[in-house]
């Protein structure tokens, strides 16, 4: 059975998705931007608040669906300039401490509203 999450502590969807579908103890999150979710404004332009404000985002939708970090097995992050990897990765490297999710990571040419990260995440529970 699909069961579709969504949370006022995360930002709202821009378009015509969810912030996350669960399907069989797997939990799909949709790529979250460093929006704050009370104003759905970008947080700073700063690259690492970028970072910190999308895992936030991330981890207010895996608890409203009774996940938590640990559950994460894969995660995409999208960033606008390669060259900030090592600042997203001393962000990122604080919310995966242990166990980390496997990842991708790719620069892209342009991100919704011009932010410089964007991350999406599967978490999974075993049963």
């Amino acid at each position: 059975m699909k069961r579709i999450i969504h949370t006022e502590n995360a930002p709202a969807a821009l378009g015509p998705y969810s912030q996350a579908i669960e399907v069989d103890n797997t939990l799909y999150v949709s790529g979250q931007i460093p929006f704050v979710p009370e104003t759905m404004q970008i947080i700073s332009e700063d690259v690492q608040d970028q970072t910190k404000q999308c895992l936030e985002n991330v981890g207010a939708i895996l608890r409203e669906a009774g996940y938590e970090y640990e559950h994460v097995v894969k995660a995409t992050v999208f960033i606008k300039d390669m060259n900030d990897f090592p600042k997203i990765n001393e962000v990122y490297g604080k919310y995966f401490e242990k166990n980390s999710p496997a990842r991708a990571c790719v620069e892209v040419a342009r991100l919704p509203k011009d932010v410089k990260v964007e991350i999406e995440v599967i978490a999974a529970k075993l049963k």
